[in-house]
C-alpha cells in the first residue's frame, strides 16, 4: 500500500497547534533544529516514558543511567569516533551548497531542484573529502587542543564506560542491560525532512550485556521485542519492516545489524527509526585498552571472567515521535457535516492532552461545573478547558491535537451531576456520572487500546 506524503501538512499543523516550532524562528531559524511546543513536549515525553517503562521498570534485568553529555576526549578516540566518524562531503563552488557524496542521488541541485547535483550546466562539484560529524568545544578558560572536548554523537559510550559501575552497584549478573535517554549531537551535512534528521536529537538506547556464544540468541529476542513495542505505540504493522545491514553497511564493530523502518509515505518512504545491533565485545575491549582498566565481568559461579558481548537497541525519540504523528494524521469526512475534520488518531496513552472539558454554554452553572470537573481530572491526566466558540469547533480543535476524550457539560449535567464523554475516533458518546468520568478514562488507558472508541470503554 502506498501511503500519502503528509509531512507538509503535518509541519503546518504542528506549528498551528503547538507541537513543534523551528528553533530561533524570529531570527530566521536555525537549520534543522526544532523546538517542541506545549503539545509536542507532552507527546515526546509520553513516548519516552513508555520506552522507559518497557525497558527499565517492567524488567528486573535492565538498569537505568543518565550519563553526562561531556566526556573525556579519550572516550571518542577509543570508540573510533575521532578517526572514523565522518561522511564524504562535496561542495558546489557555484551555489555554495554542500552534499553528502554517497547521497547525491537523493539530493536536489540548489539552483534547479528538478536536477541532481552535478547535472546542472553551472555545477562545479569538488572532490569528496571526509567531514567529521562531531561538534567540538573547549572545557575551561583556554581554547587550545588540550582543552578540546566533544558533544557526544551518541549516548552508548556513556553506558560502556559505566558498565562495571552499574554492574557492581546493582549486583546484576550477566545477562543484563543498561538503558538511558539523552541528547546527542551530530553536525550533519544534509539534515532535513522536518524532525527526521537533525543536528540535535534525543536517543533512547539500551545496551544488553551477554556471555559470548549467546549473543545471536539474544539478538533475535530483542529484534522481535522491539518491533512489538512499536506496534504497541499504535504504529500500523504494515508500515514497519526490518532492513538487514549487508556487508558494506555493517559498522566496524557489528557482527549483525537490523534497522526497524517505518513507512513515512510519499518519497521519503521507509526510513530507520530504531537500530538493533550485535556490537560484539568491541566497545568494552576498546575502553579497556585505552583506559588501562580491566572491564571484564567475573562469573563467580562458573569461575571465569570475560568481556561480555553487547546487543544494542537504539531508538530515535524524535523519529518515533514523528512516526506517531505521521501514522496518526487523517483527513476525514464526517456524516452530516460539509467541512470534515483533520484528526490525529494517536494512541490514547500517548496523546499530549488526555481530555478536553467543555461547558456547552456559559450559563446555568455549566462553566462552574466544568471547571470543577476539569480540576478533578487534572489530578490524574493532562486536561484542556475550552469554553470559546461553538461546541463543534471546540471538538475539531481537540481532534487536531489528538485528544482522545471530550467531556461536555450541558443543562442536564447540572441537574443530574453527569457528563457526556465523546470519543475521538468513532465520534460516539456515553453518559456517566461526573464522579466516574476519571475512572472511566483511567480504565480505558489501562486497557492500552490504540484507538479511542466508545465500544471499547467497557461502559457503552
Amino acid at each position: 500500500m502506498a501511503y500519502p506524503d503528509v509531512l507538509e501538512k503535518l509541519v503546518s499543523l504542528a506549528k498551528r497547534r503547538g507541537f513543534i516550532f523551528q528553533s530561533s524562528e524570529i531570527y530566521g531559524g536555525t537549520g534543522s533544529v526544532w523546538d517542541y511546543g506545549p503539545l509536542g513536549v507532552e507527546l515526546k515525553n509520553n513516548v519516552k516514558a513508555r520506552w522507559w517503562n518497557a525497558m527499565v521498570r517492567q524488567r528486573d534485568d535492565v538498569e537505568g543511567l543518565d550519563a553526562a553529555i561531556l566526556m573525556h576526549p579519550r572516550v571518542w578516540e577509543a570508540s573510533g569516533h575521532v578517526a572514523g566518524f565522518s561522511d564524504p562531503l562535496i561542495d558546489c563552488k557555484t551555489c555554495k551548497a554542500r552534499f553528502r557524496a554517497d547521497k547525491l542521488q537523493d539530493a536536489q541541485c540548489a539552483r534547479k531542484p528538478s536536477k541532481k547535483p552535478g547535472e546542472h550546466a553551472e555545477c562545479q562539484l569538488t572532490e569528496p573529502r571526509q567531514f567529521n560529524l562531531m561538534f567540538k568545544t573547549f572545557m575551561g578558560p583556554v581554547e587550545d587542543s588540550a582543552a578540546a572536548v566533544y558533544l557526544r554523537p551518541e549516548t552508548a559510550q556513556g553506558i560502556f564506560v559505566n558498565f562495571l559501575n552499574v554492574q557492581q552497584a546493582t549486583r546484576q549478573k550477566v545477562p543484563f542491560g543498561i538503558a538511558q535517554i539523552g541528547k546527542a549531537f551530530r553536525n550533519e551535512i544534509t539534515p532535513g525532512n522536518f524532525t527526521f534528521r537533525t543536528r540535535e536529537f534525543e536517543q533512547m538506547e539500551m545496551q544488553f550485556f551477554v556471555e559470548p556464544g549467546t549473543d545471536m540468541e539474544w539478538f533475535e529476542k530483542w529484534k522481535a521485542a522491539r518491533r512489538e513495542w512499536h506496534i504497541g505505540l499504535g504504529l500500523d504493522a504494515d508500515r514497519l519492516q526490518f532492513h538487514q545491514h549487508g556487508e558494506k553497511e555493517l559498522a566496524h564493530y557489528a557482527r549483525a545489524a537490523f534497522d526497524i523502518e517505518f513507512d513515512f509515505g510519499g518519497t521519503l518512504g521507509f526510513q530507520e527509526i530504531e537500530g538493533v545491533h550485535n556490537r560484539s565485545d568491541f566497545d568494552l575491549k576498546q575502553h579497556q585498552e585505552f583506559s588501562g582498566k580491566r572491564l571484564e565481568y567475573v562469573d563467580q559461579a562458573a569461575n571465569k571472567r570475560y568481556l561480555p558481548y553487547v546487543i544494542e537497541t537504539s531508538v530515535g525519540a524524535d523519529r518515533v515521535t514523528l512516526a506517531t504523528l505521521v501514522n496518526a494524521y487523517r483527513e476525514e469526512t464526517v456524516e452530516g457535516e460539509q467541512e470534515g475534520r483533520t484528526v490525529l488518531r494517536l494512541h490514547p496513552a500517548l496523546a499530549p492532552i488526555t481530555a478536553g472539558v467543555f461547558p456547552l454554554t456559559k450559563k446555568d452553572g455549566q462553566p462552574e461545573m466544568a471547571e470543577r470537573v476539569a480540576a478533578e481530572l487534572r489530578k490524574r491526566f493532562t486536561v484542556f478547558y475550552d469554553d470559546a466558540g461553538a461546541i463543534g469547533r471546540r471538538y475539531r480543535r481537540q481532534d487536531e491535537a489528538g485528544t482522545p476524550f471530550g467531556i461536555t457539560i450541558d443543562s442536564d449535567s447540572t441537574r443530574n451531576n453527569d457528563v457526556t464523554i465523546r470519543f475521538r475516533d468513532d465520534l460516539q458518546q456515553i453518559r456517566v456520572s461526573a464522579e466516574k468520568a476519571g475512572d472511566v478514562i483511567a480504565a480505558y488507558l489501562a486497557s492500552d487500546v490504540a484507538t479511542a472508541e466508545a465500544g471499547k470503554a467497557g461502559t457503552a
